[in-house]
């Protein structure tokens, strides 16, 4: 009787152990469905955007909620303007401020995500992230301002979707019109009427390399519009802009 007890108990915890497995591999299961479907609509989406314009971004929805959270009626202000109506200014101001390499890369500064890396190990959480212009595009059109490893990861998977359906020129207007630029302001277009009164059609040299200067901190750059750091960085990206080029 005690070797039938032992093996009807080896039994039950077999069948205890197989079902356990079943409902992990379910759940498994289950989880990549969710990713597939996730990853498919982002994918769907990056190819509609190639031919029509974003609307509302991740990024202007969390500004404007927390502008509400003080003003119940607050919005954000962005217009749209197609690639011919930005200045070339503005272009070669953008891109030697924030990725030089822009028309050449395939999304990715590898050179740049290195030495973040870097960084972010010495300092023991990532404080650096080594974004090209398509990185930050993929992070504005979808994600938050969130520093996390997976995070990250998740910016790379649609900057390879923006990559591989949009031409660089595509991708710059997409970027100069939702990027974030003061409390509120989205865009070239609503930045230039903001600061200089001006369409972005008009910028000159001197004022799209301040607004290129400024779009680390948008928010605190439209109240110091006089800063220090911000004057000497307008000037080192004049320089710079007689270097790069733009599509």
């Amino acid at each position: 009787m005690a070797a039938r007890g032992s093996v009807q108990a080896k039994s039950g915890g077999a069948g205890l152990g197989r079902r356990i497995w079943r409902t992990l591999l379910w759940l498994f299961l289950l989880l990549t469905l969710t990713v597939l479907l996730y990853e498919g609509s982002v994918y769907a989406r990056v190819w509609w955007w190639n031919q029509h314009n974003p609307g509302v971004t991740s990024m202007m929805d969390l500004q404007r909620d927390a502008l509400r959270e003080k003003d119940p009626q607050a919005n954000v202000v962005q217009t749209w303007v197609p690639y011919g109506r930005i200045s070339a200014n503005l272009k070669l101001a953008v891109i030697a401020a924030e990725d030089s390499g822009f028309v050449d890369h395939d999304g990715f500064d590898w050179d740049g995500m290195e030495k973040a890396f870097e960084k972010n190990r010495k300092k023991g959480r990532i404080v650096a992230g080594g974004s090209t212009i398509t990185q930050q595009l993929a992070k504005n059109l979808f994600l938050s301002g969130e520093r996390s490893y997976a995070r990250k990861g998740q910016e790379a998977l649609i900057t390879w979707m923006l990559e591989n359906r949009m031409e660089k020129d595509r991708i710059l207007e997409i970027y100069l019109n939702v990027v974030e630029w003061g409390n509120g302001v989205f865009g070239c277009e609503a930045a230039a009427r903001h600061y200089f009164g001006i369409p972005a059609a008009q910028l000159s040299r001197e004022q799209a390399a301040k607004l290129a200067a400024m779009l680390p901190r948008p928010r605190f750059y439209d109240r110091n519009r006089y800063a220090p750091y911000l004057m000497r960085r307008t000037g080192l990206i004049l320089a710079r802009m007689n270097q790069v080029e733009a599509p």
